[in-house]
């Protein structure tokens, strides 16, 4: 599905579409090409968990303070980036499941979390190339899904009790604790630290806060939130609505007020706090 919009600021287009069957497991929501003039200079990437890779078409971007980036693997964050580009941006978004990408990218997760990497470093300079020299978007996500379905050919199957505890984690949006994932396995706080140090990139503590606050972005996203917020952080599972403030400054740099001021429309992503200060700031201080 292709998609072109048009407003004042700049215009885009997206296009989207499932990957093959059997890389729907690891690939968390398909693939979403992007072309954009007049993007936001700078975005707020909050905690996911997903593996993101970007398949960069245009110009360099950069993460944090990383310096120019081309295409580029970000591994699991427990805080907030900021995403730096000069105001046009062309490429490809995939979100990989963690389990997923171990599988595709073949090295532990703990490498590359916290951090972004190169995608050339991961899975050689042909892919990226191809991409860039294919015309159009069905084309590339057909070259994608063979890239990785002969990667998914040679890949090994997570260990089952580490896929058990994802799976929880995920089916109970962070809400299992881990002693009971521990006497749900029948092993130690440190067996399964260490592997999921291995096949996702973080502690399961740490996993099991993100899905949470992922949950509270879905439920602030629903109808915007504002003025729920007690609500929302007791269907997110957090004790009260201070408890889910302080998620939120920590994972996100802000508070859900200020948060939900800085949602830019059509889908364009979070504009990082200086991004737009004549705008997004002074809704913030009005909000």
């Amino acid at each position: 599905m292709i998609e072109h919009h048009v407003s004042p600021v700049g215009d885009w287009e997206t296009a989207s579409r499932p990957p093959h069957p059997a890389l729907a497991p690891f690939v968390a929501r398909g693939y979403t090409g992007y072309a954009e003039t007049g993007a936001p200079p700078r975005r707020l990437e909050v905690p996911h968990a997903a593996i993101v890779v970007i398949v960069n078409l245009g110009p360099p971007l950069a993460v944090d303070d990383s310096g120019p980036l081309g295409s580029f693997v970000a591994g699991l964050y427990d805080r907030a980036a900021v995403t730096h580009q000069p105001g046009e941006q062309a490429g490809i978004q995939l979100d990989l499941t963690p389990l997923g990408a171990r599988m595709l990218l073949g090295l532990p997760m703990r490498e590359i979390a916290r951090r972004v990497v190169a995608l050339e470093d991961l899975v050689g300079d042909g892919l990226v190339d191809r991409l860039r020299d294919t015309a159009s978007w069905a084309a590339r996500f057909d070259l994608l899904d063979a890239f990785l379905l002969a990667r998914l050919d040679r890949a090994v199957a997570p260990r089952p009790d580490v896929a058990f505890a994802w799976s929880r984690l995920v089916a109970t949006h962070g809400a299992v604790g881990v002693a009971q994932l521990c006497a749900e396995l029948g092993c130690s706080r440190r067996h399964l630290a260490a592997r999921f140090g291995d096949d996702v990139g973080l502690a399961p503590k740490a996993v099991g806060r993100i899905l949470r606050f992922q949950r509270v972005l879905g439920l602030l996203a629903d109808d915007g939130g504002a003025g729920r917020f007690a609500e929302i952080a007791a269907a997110g599972g957090y004790y009260d609505q201070p408890h889910l403030n302080r998620d939120f400054r920590e994972l996100a740099g802000c508070t859900p007020t200020e948060y939900l001021a800085r949602v830019l429309p059509e889908g364009r992503g979070v504009a990082a706090p200086d991004a737009f200060p004549n705008v997004q700031d002074e809704a913030v201080r009005a909000a």
